[in-house]
């Protein structure tokens, strides 16, 4: 028997593109010039172990997904297997780092499309995606699905202008710079790691996937595989066409591959695809941080009517409306660049914790084998801690904070 809460409308191609609208375009338009200036040519190599790490914590969040197929996330793997106040940390981190992610998103899109007007363009933009989650999550996987086919389709101008356009130069994979050395490559690594983090939307929507148990498994893995082939061949054109200098400062790094070469013209074509790529991946991370805000809610850790399902669209209306609403605040006073390295922190320490919930999964229980959750554990507190000290300074406060108003809360509702 079903016990959803939520309607089960979701099945694996659907699935699919949620993860896949999370992913695709955040590294590559808000990241990359980040990961640029911290660790020169070596962005390369960071990539492919944000890759790495992803993959080890997609395999994570796969298994307890499958196993605790609702909604909510590391939140609710780690009240089932640690614990309320792990589970309470998880969902804080997740809520308030992808509350920075929306930002980042919100203010990437409205950037590329006209930065004199960047402010008012992120907040019209957060509300109106705001009114389309608030429609249900069908009207959140349609309008993702053609966001994602017209973001490939600019991204694949721009593959082809690099390598069609004559200004890829193959001497500068081998010009590495001394910039960051190893430290700044794992700073690359975490700040790219912004970009794959939406392979577990997925599983933040699991009460309304169909067949979640084989669902979700599968659609996490074949969305970050397919994000990985797209940035791995997107981010190795860029670092051949972009002297690294004006690609760390560059505010619009895929625009520089294409004024590159012998396709200028079509640089527009890119600042369209930056700005689709940017909104698809808000529309998702709006959609992921209030099912977290649901299941929280349900239990109490948060103000109890954020728990409502709208009767008709059958989706947590409240936890919609109040995330649309603190983004558009947010994003009236924000900084694109700390955001990122925030969100990062944040988020890096939610699959963290992720691991050491699939750490205590029985032999039974798991699809993967235990070292990989061991290894995911320590990459993930690596990445973290290498991000920049401001990344890392708040990113303590925040939790401390989470840690505080968790107490308080549970003090004034009688619990021990």
């Amino acid at each position: 028997m079903d016990t959803s809460r939520l309607a089960r409308r979701l099945d694996t191609k659907d699935a699919v593109m949620i993860g896949l609208g999370s992913m695709i375009g955040a590294g590559i338009f808000a990241a990359a010039g980040p990961a640029a200036a911290a660790a020169g040519t070596g962005l390369l190599l960071g990539v492919l172990i944000a890759g790495g790490i992803a993959y080890l914590n997609a395999t994570t969040m796969a298994q307890l997904a499958a196993l605790y197929p609702e909604s909510g996330g590391t939140y609710i793997y780690g009240r089932q297997r640690l614990g309320a106040v792990w589970g309470f940390l998880a969902g804080w981190g997740f809520v308030v780092g992808k509350l920075a992610s929306c930002t980042a998103m919100a203010l990437t899109f409205a950037y590329y499309a006209s930065p004199e007007h960047a402010r008012p363009l992120a907040i019209s933009a957060v509300l109106v995606l705001t009114f389309i989650n608030y429609l249900g999550v069908k009207k959140t996987v349609f309008v993702t699905k053609i966001l994602v086919a017209l973001v490939l389709s600019s991204l694949a101008v721009v593959a082809f202008a690099a390598f069609a356009g004559g200004g890829m130069q193959i001497e500068r994979l081998t010009g590495w710079t001394e910039r960051g050395g190893l430290l700044g490559i794992l700073q690359a690594a975490g700040l790219m790691f912004f970009a794959f983090a939406g392979y577990a939307r997925v599983a933040t929507l699991g009460e309304e996937v169909i067949e979640p148990k084989t669902t979700i498994p599968r659609s996490i893995l074949i969305a970050l595989g397919l994000t990985l082939i797209v940035y791995f061949i997107i981010i190795t054109a860029t670092v051949l066409s972009v002297d690294i200098e004006a690609l760390a400062h560059a505010k619009a790094p895929l625009t520089l591959v294409v004024e590159s070469g012998t396709f200028k013209s079509w640089a527009p074509v890119v600042r369209i695809g930056a700005c689709l790529a940017s909104l698809g991946v808000l529309l998702s991370l709006m959609a992921g941080i209030s099912r977290t805000l649901f299941a929280m809610a349900s239990n109490r850790d948060l103000p109890h009517f954020l728990s409502a399902v709208h009767p008709v669209h059958c989706v947590p209306y409240r936890a919609e409306l109040t995330v649309g609403l603190i983004v558009a605040a947010v994003v009236s006073v924000a900084d694109l660049r700390s955001a990122i390295g925030f969100s990062s922190f944040a988020i890096l320490t939610y699959y963290a914790i992720a691991n050491i919930a699939a750490w205590t999964l029985n032999k039974d229980q798991r699809l993967w084998p235990r070292w990989m959750s061991a290894t995911g554990f320590l990459a993930c507190v690596t990445l973290a801690f290498s991000l920049p000290g401001v990344s890392v300074l708040g990113g303590i406060i925040l939790f401390a904070i989470g840690l505080i108003v968790y107490r308080v809360s549970h003090r004034r509702a009688g619990d021990p």
